[in-house]
């Protein structure tokens, strides 16, 4: 866990440099708490991507918590705001308990590290002594199927793929056949990074669930939709069109290590109600961390 803490931190390092660098300077200046501090304080989190709906709900609950329990100095603050912080991003976690084949659809648009990503979903789950299977669902393009395909070699897991323009869905039902005749604990589903129109999206992707709701009682079990954090606010309008398009369960933020928009998993929460369950820290495959609000908090808010 310390090392997953470590990466968790180290990604970080350039958003807490900006936006949050310039909070804890403001929380360690001991100035009287009054409308400027609060407005400066309000500036600074809509210039990190936290996001206009998320920022005054923040600042509305601040506010009311100052006047409340009579806080005065703005070092007091950076309690307070740690606190309402860690509480929006805790309310949207769900515990995953699913016995036997777990099936996960991964969804997102092309450039996001989606292929990338499923590769350290993979890595994730053999560390933890998981069997895993991978499907090359995205048929549409030829370097998917190849990138994914080296990608199971260098891991040592399967991977089930067709020809390219294959049909996906006949994809994932030879997956989930393998999958089970193999006795896999985790069957990862690559799908179309194509975000056309939203109603292509849902007849592609209802498809595919028919055929593995067939297949399997409750599947598919997880659907991770990977957001590149360095896009900002384009990352939830992305995140929004794929929620009001399809189902999605979680996010996989990507690329948290080269932007300062590490804000943006704020507003994902808040105005999409959608948890953020895992984090790209870098660029290699265990560059993965489970999201943990409470170390993401703490994480944000250290001294260099």
């Amino acid at each position: 866990m310390a090392a997953l803490f470590n990466r968790l931190q180290n990604s970080l390092k350039k958003t807490r440099e900006g936006v949050f660098g310039r909070l804890t300077r403001i929380f360690s200046a001991h100035k009287k708490i009054d409308q400027d501090t609060l407005a400066e304080i309000e500036e600074i989190l809509l210039s990190g991507d936290v996001g206009v709906e998320t920022t005054i709900y923040l600042m509305d609950k601040i506010k009311v918590r100052v006047k409340e329990e009579g806080y005065q100095d703005s070092a007091e603050l950076e309690t307070l705001m740690k606190q309402e912080l860690a509480g929006l991003l805790r309310s949207t976690l769900r515990e995953d308990t699913v016995p036997g084949l777990k099936i996960v659809l991964v969804v997102g648009v092309n450039g996001t590290g989606k292929t990338t990503s499923i590769a350290k979903l993979a890595h994730l789950y053999q560390q933890q002594g998981r069997k895993v299977l991978l499907a090359a669902g995205d048929t549409f393009r030829a370097a998917a199927i190849e990138q994914l395909a080296v990608w199971a070699d260098r891991l040592g897991c399967g991977l089930i793929r067709h020809q390219p323009n294959a049909d996906p869905s006949a994809v994932v039902f030879d997956a989930i056949t393998a999958a089970q005749a193999r006795n896999a604990d985790y069957l990862i589903i690559d799908t179309a990074g194509r975000l056309h129109t939203k109603s292509n999206l849902m007849t592609e992707l209802n498809k595919i669930y028919r055929v593995i709701q067939k297949k399997v009682d409750n599947a598919p079990h997880e659907v991770i939709l990977v957001v590149d954090a360095s896009t900002g606010q384009n990352a939830i309008n992305q995140a929004r069109e794929f929620k009001n398009a399809a189902r999605v369960d979680n996010i996989f933020l990507t690329k948290l290590d080269g932007t300062a928009k590490g804000g943006v998993l704020m507003a994902i929460n808040k105005e999409l109600n959608i948890p953020v369950k895992y984090v790209g820290t870098g660029e290699q495959v265990e560059d993965i961390a489970y999201f943990d609000p409470d170390e993401f908090i703490t994480s944000l808010f250290l001294r260099e």
